[in-house]
């Protein structure tokens, strides 16, 4: 196909020469260092041919950046950005400029990769320390995790946590009502496959006598907006046997008593209202506080405090971050990432605000609400008599409802409607003296009279009665206190960027999570107003940019995949496994085979493949791998033939997880077939595929992407991360629904996410990605990642054993790099890992899939230069270990041993070791241009572990943070 773009008269910049890290030169030496004349040529070799598309992608021309923003500021600007007092845990905030210049658009914070290498991550560290204190104050709970998908799935994992705690035989979950009900349709949903049953009524009249009680979730304040003296209720579920959950308003909980002084277990909620934009329902970082009987059972991530070797405070992921990957089908959660950059926002905003600036806004919001409601009182509307906070609901019937719904709407108003009539309004920090006069002018009849703002204010009070308000302290910790000013918060906002490495610095090579090039165009969409403030849950046709949009990313990635059918509902790359499978299980329920229940994973599988298997409720069978890494076939067959009338899915990760393009994988999908089972593929590796392959027609049945790898949504310190699905014809009726979704039904998955769209306001960077790319462009880069870890693969092959290689000798777009002969000389994984930090890299994934190796990703978008200095460092590593078995070095006092050194270390006046300064901190000649240096040296896991302390430590003597 001939496009624009091949006219001598076309000058446009081509974002492929940008995206793409080597150019045509690079590209033809590297090729001739593999013995290849051609790109084409290292394809046919690592690919099998069967699996090669015999056609391109039929997608869109490649578009320039100026195009592509242009084309996307047209879809943005049919969305229509009404005043949304609509709620439903979901607020119009304020972000402050020096928070979003300084972190949302900074790629110092959004390039940044999960702190799996704390030395080098400690300032996004500490931002989650913070976030986990503000949520540990705000909940009154004493422990908190470092974020959560959203709210809903966070009451989901807390349901989990109560059937863990409660323990055989209690699998009844109670829900009041007044919980939001998106919250509700999650809950259901991660309760059905397990036999959960979900018993949602009025909280006074659920039946807290069963003896199959495991817990009671509880909104705080509720939906409709009354805050409840839930004292009774818990006490009875807790008689019972049950646990009590809260999900709690974040703003709310300023003022009022918190859930832990009310007697709840765990507390959930989501922080999105703290500095975090609508976005349309996402990302949002949901939280998660309990008490410490259950530090273990926790989902999702935990910043812990330890200490370093020189005896300094330092911080790193704790617990359950480890343990859940570990437990693999035994596991009570597949959580694997988080929402760190909406967590880092948030943390921030309290942060910047401190506790008389949260009060100010939690007093100023609840008193225009108590203005409003004397207001609509005079005007004769019926309001009910219980407290609030900042929601009011309107009672009123059918007819009512609907004429004021329609005032508002002409108004550009948006209001909640409920199902009878009544009309519910949420006020948030950003509502003005002329957003009251109009909500009022709404509600008053034409001509009417109705009482001014001023009166109005005279006669307004907190409507909360004295018991129900927080009387304990809020933030005390001085990080809370001390950076209130915008030159104070940039400068520590400075401080702790400075003490991470990000992509802005050198190349993220992690196997199985493509840290490549997140483009300034790619993330300038994201903050824009028609994209950024609308809420989840507006009228369709207030949204149609964002649904076109989505419409043609969904045809887009369907076009990628193979399949016919998509959502991007699953707003995490776990979600995405989970949601695949339950599509599934639905599948073989609906054609009279629910005891199809069994998985079967590779044993090479990431730990999250088992855990999301469980949670679907199907049994795990694992498959052996060869001694090539390959699934064994032979094992395969038995295996499927031994489970034959149960055989749900077979999960399986391609390129295999061991980095090598299985040469059978069109008969391990047969296998399953022949069965009557299903292939689940895990989208980690699409990154290899995209325009060579697709899963659809290597025989996968449903697929889930990874849009924060491969399409470029950036991994910001550990998430935001979307996990569509695409699926098959045959799976398209199971995809997820949600109850809120305008024009849609629920259908027989039902929802997965809070938001109908997982999170939205992050899709524009890979429809970006894409429109830019066109099917050339993303072709290209699919091939240069694979050339990359090929040219990588053989400067190191001298140097280290490549663990697994194809039929040709060839690797996929990573590999395994074995170090654990080096065991011998007492050198570890990790000491490489440490020592890499030295040279100014992010350590490769270490000891996975194989214990004692590391797996790098260069991925494309890495220039040839990074690549060797990578290489070089490597190359270096290995004469250091080279010189400890030889004698050379001392085997415990070495520059792998003692690494990273920090630049105290090396400044001390004392230095001990036996080789010298030089070599410790600037072993590479590139270093003398550019150094980061480590701000705490090798940290103590098990002392942390040993020693759990997950909140702000104590400022001790001249510190100051």
């Amino acid at each position: 196909m001939t496009t624009a773009r091949e006219s001598p008269l076309d000058s446009r910049d081509s974002f492929e020469r940008r995206h793409i890290g080597p150019d045509a030169a690079d590209v033809q030496q590297m090729l001739a260092e593999l013995g290849y004349p051609s790109l084409a040529a290292l394809i046919d070799d690592t690919i099998p041919a069967g699996i090669r598309m015999d056609r391109r992608l039929d997608l869109p021309p490649p578009r320039s950046e100026h195009e592509a923003l242009e084309d996307l500021r047209m879809l943005a600007a049919q969305n229509r950005v009404f005043r949304s007092f609509i709620g439903l845990g979901y607020h119009d905030c304020i972000t402050p400029p020096v928070i979003q210049r300084n972190v949302l658009e900074n790629p110092g914070w959004y390039t940044q990769y999960t702190p799996y290498q704390p030395e080098i991550s400690q300032g996004r560290l500490e931002a989650l320390v913070n976030f986990q204190t503000m949520i540990v104050d705000l909940t009154g709970l004493p422990l908190a995790n470092a974020s959560l998908l959203d709210e809903a799935t966070a009451a989901a994992e807390a349901m989990h946590m109560c059937l863990a705690a409660a323990g055989p035989g209690r699998r009844r979950f109670m829900v009041a009502d007044d919980c939001h009900p998106q919250t509700i349709a999650v809950v259901k949903t991660r309760a059905r496959p397990l036999g959960v049953e979900v018993e949602v009524g009025r909280v006074e009249a659920l039946d807290y006598q069963r003896p199959d009680l495991c817990g009671l979730l509880l909104q705080y304040p509720g939906t409709d907006g009354r805050v409840r003296d839930n004292a009774e209720w818990v006490r009875r579920a807790q008689q019972a046997g049950g646990l009590v959950v809260m999900a709690a308003d974040p703003l709310a909980l300023v003022l009022l008593r918190p859930p832990g002084e009310l007697g709840a277990d765990i507390c959930v909620g989501s922080a999105q209202r703290l500095g975090v934009g609508l976005g349309y329902g996402g990302p949002h970082a949901g939280f998660l506080a309990t008490r410490e009987e259950h530090k273990r059972q926790m989902p999702g991530r935990l910043v812990g405090v330890s200490r370093d070797v020189h005896g300094a405070p330092a911080f790193r992921l704790a617990l359950q971050t480890r343990e859940q990957h570990i437990r693999r089908d035994r596991a009570t959660s597949n959580i694997c990432t988080a929402q760190v950059l909406p967590a880092v926002l948030a943390s921030m905003y309290a942060v910047y605000h401190g506790p008389e600036g949260l009060q100010r806004i939690a007093w100023g919001v609840h008193m225009r609400a108590v203005a409003l409601a004397v207001g609509l009182r005079r005007l004769g509307h019926d309001l009910g008599q219980q407290p609030f906070f900042d929601t009011l609901t309107v009672r009123l019937d059918r007819a009512l409802g609907d004429k004021y719904l329609a005032r508002a709407q002409k108004r550009g108003i948006n209001l909640r409607a409920y199902p009878d009539g009544p009309i519910g309004i949420s006020l948030d920090e950003t509502v003005s003296l002329a957003d009251l006069e109009a909500l009022l002018d709404v509600f008053a009849e034409d001509g009417g009279p109705r009482a001014s703002l001023d009166e109005l204010a005279a006669v307004a009070g907190t409507c909360i009665p004295a018991w129900l308000l927080r009387t304990s302290e809020l933030l005390t910790h001085p990080v809370f206190g001390a950076h209130h000013s915008e030159t104070e918060m940039l400068r520590y906002l400075k401080r702790l960027e400075a003490r991470d490495l990000s992509l802005t610095t050198s190349m993220i090579p992690l196997g199985s999570c493509t840290m490549k090039l997140n483009a300034a165009a790619e993330m300038l969409p994201i903050t824009w107003r028609e994209l950024q403030r609308l809420h989840p849950f507006v009228p369709a046709d207030q949204a149609v940019g964002y649904r076109r949009l989505i419409e043609q990313l969904e045809a887009w990635l369907c076009e990628i995949t193979g399949f016919v059918a998509a959502s991007l509902q699953p707003n995490s790359g776990a979600q995405g496994e989970y949601t695949g499978l339950l599509a599934i299980r639905a599948y073989h329920e609906s054609r009279g085979e629910p005891g199809r229940d069994v998985c079967l994973i590779p044993v090479s599988a990431h730990g999250t493949n088992p855990a999301s298997a469980v949670l679907a409720g199907f049994r795990v069978v694992p498959v052996r791998c060869d001694v090539l890494g390959n699934v064994d076939l032979a094992d395969l067959a038995e295996r499927a033939q031994e489970h034959r009338a149960e055989l749900a899915a077979l999960m399986i990760t391609y390129p295999s997880t061991h980095g090598v393009f299985e040469e059978k994988i069109t008969r391990i999908c047969e296998i399953v077939h022949e069965q009557g089972g299903q292939v689940y593929m895990d989208g980690a590796n699409m990154n290899a595929q995209v325009g060579l392959c697709r899963p659809a027609d290597i025989g996968a049945d449903v697929c889930h992407l990874n849009l924060h790898k491969t399409f470029c949504i950036p991994h910001g310190g550990g998430g935001p991360g979307m996990g569509p699905i695409c699926v098959a014809a045959h799976l398209a009726p199971f995809l997820p629904g949600h109850p809120l979704l305008e024009g849609a039904e629920a259908g027989p998955v039902g929802a997965v996410s809070a938001a109908p769209y997982g999170s939205p306001s992050v899709l524009p960077i890979p429809w970006m990605y894409i429109a830019m790319m066109g099917e050339a462009g993303l072709r290209r880069a699919s091939e240069v990642a694979i050339l990359n870890a090929n040219y990588m693969a053989r400067r190191l092959e001298g140097h280290y054993k490549v663990l697994y290689t194809g039929r040709s000798g060839r690797v996929a777009h990573e590999f395994i790099l074995d170090l654990r002969p080096f065991k011998a000389a007492g050198v570890e994984a990790e000491d490489v890992a440490k020592r890499l930090m030295d040279y100014g890299f992010h350590a490769p994934t270490m000891s996975w899939p194989v214990a004692g190796t590391l797996m790098i990703e260069p991925t494309e978008s890495e220039p040839r230069g990074e690549l060797d200095r990578f290489c070089d460092a490597l190359v270096a590593i290995r004469e250091e270990i080279r010189a400890i078995e030889e004698g050379r070095a001392d085997r415990a006092d070495n520059p792998l041993k003692n690494a990273p050194h920090t630049a105290a270390a090396v400044t001390a006046e004392a230095w001990t070791h036996p080789y010298g300064r030089q070599q410790a901190a600037y072993p590479a000649p590139w270093l003398r241009e550019h150094k980061v240096w480590p701000s705490v040296g090798r940290i103590d896991n098990a002392y942390g572990d040993r020693n759990l302390f997950c909140t702000c430590p104590p400022v001790t003597d001249g510190e100051r943070r």
